[in-house]
């Protein structure tokens, strides 16, 4: 079930040190979290949306881009504090860009403030998704390390 999202209108997101910026249209409505050999490691939530929808504020072109393996998807991080923003497709060269392809937004960046359905896939073994959902950002709960 996905919640719904107070966020409306369009959200910026930002690495740490803010260079890089961009806005997306909308909160997301679903995230997912990946468990593959990358997205395990980076600890990251995407949200997708198609290129043509991203309006880049910050950096743009700037960022450093890490391909591996069948070279389908660039991950790009910011130059400055390492801060993984988004992920993309490659295209061949000289290929024209498609404007309608995924863009993946690393939501962690972003300003959510209603939770969102997070999908868990399992991008290491059955490229399935798994059968229980959770939901970012966690509600506000009692610090249990506290105590009575």
């Amino acid at each position: 079930m996905t919640s719904p999202c107070a966020d409306s209108g369009p959200l910026h997101a930002s690495c740490h040190c803010g260079a890089i910026g961009f806005s997306v249209p909308s909160a997301p409505t679903k995230l997912t979290e990946c468990n593959c050999s990358i997205c395990g490691r980076l600890g990251v939530l995407w949200a997708y949306y198609e290129v043509k929808d991203i309006v880049w504020e910050r950096g743009e072109g700037t960022t450093v881009p890490y391909v591996w393996g069948d070279r389908c998807i660039e991950f790009h991080h910011c130059p400055i504090c390492g801060v993984t923003t988004h992920y993309g497709g490659v295209l061949a060269e000289g290929a024209p860009s498609d404007p309608t392809s995924r863009f993946a937004v690393n939501a962690r960046n972003l300003p959510l403030t209603a939770p969102v359905t997070v999908r868990r896939f399992d991008g290491r073994s059955s490229w399935t998704t798994l059968a229980h959902d959770r939901q970012w950002p966690w509600p506000d709960q009692p610090d249990v390390l506290d105590g009575p």
